[in-house]
């Protein structure tokens, strides 16, 4: 059986981190990539948790699983976000982007945020 590819949120990975059973699979079963934009986040809030050792092991942990992009993708990922919030849908810059990617890459964007809850392409777990 063919694994699936994700674009993991940074919603996804912090659950995953904090040991929620939804999230388990997704990581241990199948494949995924994240930008550094979402790492950055990643890196913020378990600082803010955790401490900075703790981090620093995150960051080495999921580094190998970043993407990069191209400028055109963040004007592409900009339109998009614009085109969100115009259907009264809040998300970040660093989550228009993994959306982008994910959306131009067909990878299925795991995320809990509500914010992506029924759209096109996105895996939502609680």
């Amino acid at each position: 059986m063919e694994k699936t590819r994700y674009f993991y949120d940074s919603y996804a990975v912090m659950a995953y981190l904090s040991d929620s059973p939804n999230y388990r699979a997704y990581f241990e079963e199948n494949d995924g990539v994240l930008t550094k934009l979402n790492l950055t986040e990643i890196c913020y809030r378990t600082i803010e948790l955790h401490g900075e050792e703790a981090a620093a092991q995150v960051v080495e942990l999921f580094a190998k699983y970043t993407i990069d992009f191209a400028p055109r993708d963040i004007v592409g990922a900009m339109k998009l976000r614009l085109t969100l919030k115009k259907d009264d849908r809040n998300i970040s810059y660093a989550d228009a982007v993994g959306y982008y990617l994910a959306l131009k890459n067909k990878l299925k964007f795991l995320t809990g945020d509500k914010e992506f809850e029924g759209l096109y392409g996105v895996e939502f777990v609680k």
